[in-house]
Order: structure tokens, then sequence, then C-alpha cells
């Protein structure tokens, strides 16, 4: 599996807008094969909120469906496949409450977001419940992976965990390379 950006359908007129945010049998026909158990949805009160890059490893590894409910991020997924072509490669998405867009992360990939707004929240489901002893990481700002964060001048806002994460020199990967290469996300598939 590799990163998928999707487009809900929104039915608007002049009161706003209606949309299906997840139906399970569209996005599976869109390529999200994972049954989701868990939703988690996070605030963070400054632009320029870091958090990740994370992953779940077996045996409760998470593949994560994002969308961004206020405000807006830039949402990145980290090919992390141990033997994968594209090992360290990132593809990265715009998801804001205006466009609605979302990110399906599959297991194998860290996933990682900056605010670009204040007082921003943003939804997900996972595949696993959260397993603290599964949990892991690599540094947001590995040269390796090359994610250019669009930061405020003074840095990002990160907690003591994601400051301390390693190096992908550093990391012996859980997880197995499936055959499919990382590509671009290009334009969201509607759902």
């Amino acid at each position: 599996m590799t990163p998928i950006l999707l487009a809900p359908r929104r039915f608007g007129d002049d009161r706003g807008w209606f949309s299906e945010v997840y139906v399970e049998g569209r996005w599976r026909a869109a390529g999200v094969a994972d049954r989701f158990v868990q939703d988690n949805q996070s605030f963070s009160a400054q632009a320029g909120t870091l958090r990740g890059i994370h992953f779940q490893r077996g045996p409760h590894a998470q593949a994560k469906l994002v969308r961004c409910v206020r405000g807006a991020i830039l949402d990145v997924a980290v090919d992390l496949r141990a033997g994968s072509p594209t090992y360290g490669r990132h593809v990265a998405a715009e998801l804001s409450a205006a466009n609605g867009w979302q990110l399906y992360v599959p297991v194998g990939f860290g996933h990682a977001f900056v605010t670009l707004t204040p007082d921003t929240e943003v939804a997900y489901k996972v595949s696993d419940v959260y397993a603290p002893d599964c949990d892991g990481g690599v540094a947001w700002d590995d040269p390796a992976i090359g994610v250019d964060w669009p930061l405020p001048p003074g840095g990002p806002v990160l907690s003591a965990k994601d400051a301390a994460l390693p190096r992908l020199a550093d990391f012996d990967s859980p997880f197995d390379f499936d055959g499919t290469l990382l590509g671009t996300l290009g334009e969201p598939v509607q759902v």
C-alpha cells in the first residue's frame, strides 16, 4: 500500500455543506482496505506545532486516515519500509477544514504534521488501538528525509518526545517492503 489523498464530496446550499467523511465501501474502492477501530482528535493552539514523525509497530501497527477539521496542516507520510527503493522519501499535502481532504497513511509509513494556523484540530481514524509499547518515531528534521516544513521564524513547537526521536541512520525499521513504490499524491481521489 501507499498513501492516498482523498476528497470526500461536499453537498452545499445557502446553509453551508454536508459531507460523508467516511463510507467504508467507497473508501475501499479508492484503495483504503483497512478497517478502523479507533478515532483520535488533536488540538494545537499555536501555528507551527509539529507532531511526528510517528508510527506504531506490530502487533499493533496502525494505518491512519487523517483530516483537518479546523484550521490547516501540512500532512506528511514517510516510507519506513525496510528494503523499499523509496525508503526515507515522503509525500505531503495541505489538509484543511476548507478543502476537506483526507490523507490515508498505510502501515509502514511514518506520519507527521505541522499546523499552518492557530487553533487547529485534526481528526484521524486508526486501524489498531494505541499501544504505548509499540509506539515509535523518527526525527522530524532528519535531512535524509528532507521535509520542507513551513515553520514560523521561532521554529516548531515540539514535545520533548518528538525532539528526541532518532534519525533514519540510527533506526531499525520494523516494517517490510510490500512491493508497492511510493509515488506522488497528485490530485485527490473523489470519494
